[in-house]
């Protein structure tokens, strides 16, 4: 991929993912969590599965690595999402959006123990100090930690683990399987995980549910927000590997944070802006050297 192009896709992923947030706010006012997220990716499976078919000649995983990266997708970067809708029944998107600068930092931290990466005195004094930045995001109540909005941002945190996770363990499998039915096939594992999580706690759906709003909301999550922006990410994800595809956590907070003002008339305290900015330095703290080798990657993309 070329600079301008990597610009361009990153933008175009920072727009489609940003939107997210408060398309699973809207969405989540008349569909049970687990399902609407369940559904987001029937939809990009069945798409992206049917598109393979047709174009890709060996559109089924086979070989062994193949099968690990579906397997850790689906479970981990697509079914984890899952404690995201969990988290938003509570939390304003815009601090959903904020918590996912935590994945390039837990993503260089997963990186350690799967990918033989190291931890320098330095970058284990970052990992502390975005601890404190986490803190500042959460604000729990010391009085009762898992008491209203804090349980649902430390579901939010789990999805960021999760998501960090499986982007690791992508790269970790080296698949040979080409980016369409890989996505696909990981949308559909992660879907199905879904369901059944979904029926498990008792959510059923009702006629009520369906409505323009609710059907827009989904219809967007699952073309644009899925299908399209993961098609991306699992491209630069292939091209760059995890550290670069996670870089895209310092714009898509930016992009949804303005979206859920504009849309939604969401407030962001400085507390929260503050949280955020100390994530983002520990990450430069963590990634420095890989940063500066990076740097006509990173300049490419105006910021990842």
């Amino acid at each position: 991929m070329t600079r301008y192009l990597d610009g361009a896709l990153f933008a175009v992923l920072a727009v489609l993912w940003g939107f997210s947030f408060p398309a699973i706010s809207i969405g989540l006012e008349y569909l049970p969590p687990l399902l609407f997220a369940a559904a987001r990716y029937d939809i990009a499976a069945v798409l992206l599965l049917t598109a393979a078919v047709i174009r890709v000649e060996r559109w089924r995983p086979t070989a062994r690595n193949d099968l690990l990266a579906v397997a850790g997708g689906g479970v981990f970067l697509i079914a984890g999402n899952g404690l995201l809708f969990l988290g938003q029944q509570t939390v304003p998107s815009g601090v959903a959006a904020i918590l996912q600068g935590l994945v390039p930092i837990i993503t260089a931290l997963w990186a350690i123990p799967l990918l033989g990466e190291r931890l320098s005195p330095l970058g284990a004094v970052g990992a502390a100090i975005g601890f404190l930045g986490v803190g500042l995001v959460i604000q729990p109540d010391p009085a009762n930690l898992l008491a209203g909005d804090t349980a649902s941002k430390l579901l939010i945190v789990g999805q960021v683990c999760s998501v960090a996770l499986g982007g690791v363990l992508i790269q970790r499998a080296g698949p040979t399987l080409e980016q369409l039915p890989l996505v696909g096939w990981s949308m559909l594992v992660g879907g199905l995980v879904l369901h059944a999580v979904s029926l498990a706690v008792g959510e059923l759906p009702s006629t009520d549910v369906i409505g323009p709003v609710s059907m827009g909301a989904l219809l967007y999550l699952g073309v644009f927000a899925t299908a399209i922006a993961f098609m991306i990410y699992f491209r630069v994800l292939a091209e760059y590997g995890a550290f670069e595809a996670a870089l895209i956590g310092y714009l898509v907070p930016i992009v949804a944070t303005i979206a859920s003002v504009v849309l939604l008339g969401e407030e962001i305290g400085a507390l929260t802006v503050a949280g955020f900015g100390l994530v983002a330095v520990v990450f430069a703290l963590l990634k420095r050297r890989a940063i500066a080798d990076a740097v006509g990657f990173s300049t490419g993309v105006g910021s990842p």
